[in-house]
């Protein structure tokens, strides 16, 4: 038996499950489910932050924004600032598929991590504020309304 017969039959059994998502279902659709896992699935991988002394493991979910200065990276996490060598091009391909947009020359912010966005500027959930540059305001608040549209302040 696979791994989704398994959960399927899980399913069947377990009412209590059903009535879940259900009421999930009748109160946020099929779309946020997806939504949902994306956000859970997002809490498991690890992004690696390799300098030439450490090597550091951080969790996607943990990350708020990427900035560099020439090739040196700072990654702004809940639980501090990591340094890293290297181009916004390949952060950016790495964390792209984990909803990091890139918001300015040199930087890239999680749209999960944003409170607000205001004219040019991106307000985030620990208070910090970014620029955001004109080229990139349009993609940005597209992206962040539909990775986010239930906290979608925009002004």
């Amino acid at each position: 038996m696979d791994a989704l017969q398994k959960w399927q039959q899980e399913l069947s059994n377990n009412q209590n499950l059903q009535h879940h998502l259900s009421a999930f279902i009748d109160q946020f659709g099929i779309s946020n489910i997806e939504h949902a896992l994306q956000l859970y699935s997002n809490l498991h991988h690890e992004y690696i932050c390799k300098t030439k002394t450490s090597v550091s493991k951080l969790h996607v979910y943990d990350i708020y924004y990427l900035q560099i200065q020439g090739h040196h990276i700072s990654i702004h996490t809940q639980h501090g600032i990591y340094q890293k060598y290297g181009t916004l091009a390949k952060e950016l391909k790495f964390l792209s598929p984990y909803g990091f947009e890139k918001c300015s020359q040199s930087c890239i912010v999680s749209l999960g991590k944003i409170k607000a966005i205001h004219h040019n500027d991106i307000i985030l959930l620990n208070g910090a504020k970014l620029h955001m540059s004109r080229g990139y305001a349009s993609k940005i608040i597209l992206a962040y309304s539909q990775y986010n549209p239930f906290r979608s302040t925009i002004s």
